[in-house]
């Protein structure tokens, strides 16, 4: 049985036994976990309880920051094992593709309500899966969406038909990494994504150029079929790497 995402732990044997035997007897402690793939905070810890010499698992592990589960662990020696292994060890890479067929994107951080999803069957969108399940949907209906934390990247062409939704790093006298002349647009992040898609695609899905923000950028590209690879679901992606933190690679493919 699970509960939110926790898979249930056996009851400890002292559990069934009676008060006044028990209560002198138990030592709460806290166990380092042995993580099994999953990807847990650093220095990840589980509740446990001593009776008599002998281990028992009292609590549950953390969400796992690549399946959002809350795996279940069993003693070994003086260490909380997870039991099953993360269906994701090295995180999730999300690939997904849209159209754009007028040459005009509209890029900014949150093109919503014209472009939406339903998270109520997904994963926690804390962690990478859930986050992949909230691309892919909103992709489906034709808006190429990735989580970017409170970054502020930008567009940046790296060829005729490439391109990467980045943040720049900044060298000893305070340049930026990225050449500024590549940068197509910037993104404010008071959603912690990027959100892009045809401009005449939101036109027709309701949007209205009236209500565009300062914030909100239409951008002249190739017409065709766009793949973007997004990258933060990655174990081993680091947001705050001091150089050029890549987040999606863009390319024309079609």
């Amino acid at each position: 049985m699970t509960w939110n995402g926790t898979a249930a732990q056996p009851a400890p044997p002292f559990l069934a036994r009676p008060f006044e035997e028990s209560f002198m007897k138990i030592v709460s402690l806290k166990l380092p976990v042995e993580a099994n793939g999953h990807r847990f905070p650093d220095n990840a810890e589980v509740e446990a309880a001593r009776l008599d010499g002998e281990l028992f698992i009292a609590g549950s592990a953390p969400s796992c920051r690549s399946c959002g589960l809350h795996p279940s662990t069993r003693v070994v020696g003086e260490v909380a094992q997870v039991k099953d292994p993360c269906v994701y060890p090295d995180g999730i890479t999300t690939e997904i593709t849209i159209d754009v067929p007028s040459g005009k994107i509209l890029v900014t951080d949150d093109l919503r309500p014209v472009y939406n999803w339903d998270d109520r069957t997904f994963a926690d969108y804390s962690s990478a899966l859930g986050q992949a399940q909230a691309v892919r949907a909103m992709a489906a209906v034709g808006c190429a969406y990735g989580p970017v934390g409170n970054s502020g990247p930008g567009l940046y062409r790296t060829g005729r038909d490439s391109y990467i939704i980045a943040r720049p790093g900044y060298d000893d006298d305070d340049n930026p990494t990225l050449a500024e002349d590549t940068c197509l647009a910037r993104i404010c992040t008071d959603l912690w994504a990027y959100s892009i898609a045809d401009f005449e695609h939101w036109k027709k899905r309701g949007g209205d150029p009236d209500k565009l923000r300062w914030c909100d950028t239409v951008v002249d590209v190739p017409p065709g079929t766009y793949r973007f690879t997004h990258h933060s679901g990655e174990r081993a992606f680091d947001g705050d790497a001091a150089g050029d933190v890549i987040f999606a690679h863009v390319e024309r493919i079609a």
